[in-house]
């Protein structure tokens, strides 16, 4: 037997499906099933073996960065320094358990998707209903399905009974889904396929039996899982950045080292082995062996301070790629709305209502207040009445059983002081009809106290319309005026709400049951409700300030595209006609590139159209941020530039695949997300733009004094003491930095911009050459003094760290003035009173005299030192201010 294609398995009657499965209404034998399950394998997902633990920490060093670092310990054991080694050694190892740790294992997603097959499913196998294990269902086998189960295989539905499935986690819908054995066209998109249960959906409510069509890989399930596991994981833009920078750096250190050997060896007469140590020190003097370390911990506080704030980083560079993006890619249902269905308006035949407040918390104004009419409160009334949900109240938060829909009525009328145990006394129930797809209503039958009978009707506007011949005005019946509720329906589908009618109908007291006869005509139509699944108003807010900042967002959506355009509108996206999924199969990529721009919203869209929509994004230039809680936003939350899933409502898949969670579900964090992750950028920029004048001042005395033919005027050793010591102080001092004033009014960065600037470029160059001059020119003039070499030494490199302690004050602004306050940074002046004491211990600790060679300075020495510092800071001032200036009169820069 082979299986034809999943995609037609909807638009099969159910005796075509049977027939061409070979199975019956008796269902399988136990010979057949047992043969079947040999040769389709057990119903689970497919494991992907992920790198193991040792693996996945020798990956941490695959960085041309942390490559340049260990070349730097072969340099130092080289020169013979073991310490040195063990030192940068130490800093590259502890930046790898850092990341090993962080990122956890590469393939949990493809687990936590297994987790939602069900241990156990009732399967008629030769005419008896048996509990099988869900792994051993079979193509051709017929599952029952009841309200809280989980489905175990895609099933084509064989019959129903008032069947409804909540596909929320796979296709967007925030309602349950009615279900019915009927087939539906062939293109239908996977929301419409009525026919249909797909693995891993729960069932809500009624029952129904299905034929399994699809089991393990072979189901949507299994094809989001296949679709997940082949999704490329893109390069964070830190890390693309940081690969960048690096190969650029290696390059300017070997070429001046190779420079520095062959200009000693061809023009100096130096010996071969003199020059080799020589760029050996060279070497060791240009690279930043610090900057992992700081680029670590400035990640590190930043992973801290947005956990704080209630995101969740599962991935160390991830922190600051929010800070990157240019677009938010968005799912509608739990993320940008709350996923609980709310009336919004009430229409009777005199007025229109307006009701206040969200989820479902009995708590709200009605619009038009005071004395409220008969027919709003005859309205609420039955809605409370024909109801099977319930209310309740768990540690503050409003909860449902049964269907949102009836639970937004119930809701409705607690707004209106309606109590339900009061209510069921003065009409004790009598008989009901639970809803039914197939007739779109539901009924009950109440006694009243005079003991007259009523049946109060809930259902859709169409239907009811056809079975109501008066309406509900003023405490009284008149006569049914069509061309009202015309308006009113036309009304609603405009504002993109899901109407409701109820109705009512008097009968006699001795009626005891209710048929579905009873409910042909004589109806009188109490009005209609519109409700919704209404958006957060933080999600507002927040995308207020996602549009300031220059982010453009998107909705993507399973939903239907009036209801998408209709919440797009209320959360203040651009509006404009939503793309569907069957739009985007129709269109080619060049077309779709051409409305990305302009389109904000996407409904009615599958798995595969997610995907897609991110991958097109990055297609034209955009550095993509993808939210979702389901398990189809699985794929397109791993491919995109960062993924961002629901910590409360998400699933595990979606969890595992994204890279943050938000732990309240709330997308106003993203805003802060998005704050914290520029923070983190700006604060590593000037990090790196501190650390690297101190290497380029260290490499040109070097490399000055040779070609000078002097004495190296600071030793290796001495060279590692300034890089590890002012990194891990003066440099960690900038990653607290608090946000700049201008930063999200900032536009995103440009991704193909370098992470420095000719500007900044220009500004390292000019701090280096100026720490040369202080450092090298103090060296030579404390020779010429007659100072010993240990003490020109010792006068050079605490001229170099001074030099950077002015420095740091100006770094602290990238465009902004020198800042030397305490309140907004106090570990700036904490980090330089640490390393005066470092500087003091370096020139007069007798242990550590000994160890790096130094003396200790008089008073005068001091001075200089001091001097070096207000003029480094003053010159780097100098340089911002005119830049600013040159900016400001429209004449382009020197650089």
């Amino acid at each position: 037997m082979t299986a034809p294609s999943p995609t037609h398995w909807h638009a099969q009657t159910v005796e075509d499906s049977l027939q061409r499965l070979d199975s019956g209404p008796t269902g399988l034998d136990t010979a057949e099933a047992e043969r079947r399950l040999a040769s389709f394998g057990p119903n689970r997902l497919p494991e992907r073996a992920g790198a193991g633990p040792l693996k996945r920490f020798l990956l941490q060093f695959h960085n041309l960065l942390i490559y340049v670092l260990l070349a730097s310990t072969l340099v130092t054991l080289a020169l013979g320094e073991w310490l040195d080694s063990a030192v940068i050694f130490g800093v590259v190892l502890i930046n790898a358990v850092v990341g090993f740790i962080q990122e956890g294992k590469a393939e949990s997603a493809m687990r936590a998707i297994q987790k939602l097959l069900t241990l156990d499913s009732r399967v008629k196998r030769s005419g008896e209903v048996r509990q099988v294990p869900a792994e051993d269902l079979v193509p051709g086998d017929l599952v029952l399905l009841e309200a809280g189960d989980r489905v175990p295989a895609d099933l084509r539905l064989v019959e129903t009974r008032d069947l409804r499935i909540e596909e929320a986690a796979l296709t967007g819908e925030s309602l349950p889904a009615d279900k019915t054995s009927r087939p539906v066209t062939a293109d239908a998109s996977l929301g419409d396929r009525h026919s249909m249960a797909y693995s891993g959906t729960l069932v809500s409510a009624g029952s129904g039996v299905g034929l399994v069509v699809a089991t393990a890989g072979e189901t949507e399930l299994g094809r989001i899982s296949h679709l997940l596991g082949s999704v490329e994981q893109l390069q964070t833009p830190l890390l693309a950045d940081m690969a960048r920078f690096a190969r650029q750096l290696t390059l300017i250190i070997l070429v001046l080292a190779a420079a520095t050997f062959v200009f000693g060896i061809l023009l100096r007469g130096y010996s071969a082995d003199d020059m080799l140590m020589a760029a050996v020190g060279l070497a060791v003097a240009a690279i930043p062996e610090g900057l992992p370390a700081v680029l670590t911990i400035i990640l590190a506080l930043g992973v801290q301070r947005m956990a704080r704030r209630s995101s969740i980083i599962r991935r160390l560079p991830a922190v600051e790629s929010l800070g990157a993006v240019t677009v938010v890619c968005s799912d509608k249902t739990g993320t940008l709305t709350r996923n609980e269905m709310t009336v919004q308006r009430v229409y009777t035949a005199a007025r229109r209502y307006e009701i206040s407040g969200v989820g479902y918390a009995p708590e709200g104004d009605v619009s038009p207040g005071g004395d409220l009419a008969h027919d709003l409160h005859e309205l609420a009334r039955a809605g409370l009445l024909a109801n099977s949900a319930s209310l309740c109240e768990v540690d503050n938060q409003w909860c449902i059983t049964g269907d949102p829909t009836e639970a937004a009525l119930l809701t409705l009328a607690g707004k209106l002081q309606l109590d339900s145990s009061d209510e069921a006394l003065r009409q004790p129930r009598v008989d009901a009809i639970p809803f039914s797809s197939e007739r779109r209503y539901l009924a009950s039958l109440h006694r009243d106290e005079k003991g007259q009978g009523v049946i109060y009707l809930v259902g859709a506007p169409e239907r009811l319309l056809e079975v109501c011949d008066q309406q509900w005005r003023d405490a009284a019946a008149e006569p049914l005026d069509p061309r009202i509720w015309d308006d009113v329906l036309e009304e609603g589908a405009a504002a993109g709400l899901r109407m409701i009618g109820l109705a009512r109908r008097a009968v006699g007291g001795g009626q005891h049951e209710l048929d579905h006869a009873d409910l042909d005509n004589g109806f009188v139509l109490l009005g209609l409700v519109g409700m919704m699944d209404p958006p957060r108003e933080e999600a507002i807010l927040a995308i207020e300030d996602c549009h300031s900042a220059g982010i453009h967002v998107k909705m993507i959506t399973g939903d239907h595209a009036a209801t998408a355009a209709a919440i797009a509108e209320r959360l203040g996206l651009p509006s404009g006609t939503p793309l569907t999924g069957a739009d985007l199969d129709d269109l080619t990529d060049a077309e779709l590139d051409a409305l990305l721009r302009e389109t904000s919203v996407f409904a009615r869209t599958s798995p595969s159209h997610k995907l897609r929509l991110v991958e097109r994004l990055q297609a034209i230039g955009e550095r993509v941020a993808m939210t979702g809680d389901g398990v189809n936003d699985s794929p397109a939350l791993k491919r995109a530039d960062i993924g961002i899933a629901m910590g409360i409502k998400g699933t595990e898949a979606a969890k595992e695949a994204a890279q943050m969670v938000l732990a309240d579900d709330n997308f106003a964090t993203i805003a802060h997300a998005v704050e914290e992750g520029r923070t983190v950028y700006d604060n590593l920029k000037k990090s790196i733009l501190f650390i690297l004048p101190t290497n380029g001042a260290q490499a040109f005395v070097l490399l000055t004094a040779i070609l000078l033919g002097l004495t190296l005027p600071i030793t290796p050793l001495q060279i590692l003491w300034v890089n590890m010591i002012t990194a891990v102080t003066l440099a960690l001092a900038l990653a607290f930095e608090p946000a700049e004033d201008d930063l999200m009014a900032r536009p995103p960065r440009d991704p193909k911009a370098p992470l420095l600037s000719g500007e900044l470029l220009w500004l390292i160059l000019l701090v280096s050459v100026l720490l040369t001059l202080a450092s090298l020119g103090l060296f030579i003039h404390a020779q010429q003094l007659g100072w010993s070499m240990e003490a020109s030494r010792t006068l050079a490199v605490n001229a170099l760290v001074f030099g950077e302690i002015g420095y740091l004050f100006s770094s602290r602004r990238l465009n902004g003035p020198a800042r030397f306050g305490i309140r907004d940074n106090p570990m700036v002046w904490a980090m330089v009173g640490l390393m005066v004491l470092l500087q003091l211990g370096f020139t007069y600790v007798p242990a550590l005299q000994s160890l790096f060679g130094t003396r200790g300075l008089s008073l005068e020495g001091w001075g200089w030192c001091l001097a070096t510092a207000v003029a480094t800071c003053a010159v780097a001032e100098a340089d911002k201010w005119l830049r600013h200036y040159i900016a400001r009169k429209g004449r382009p820069s020197l650089t």
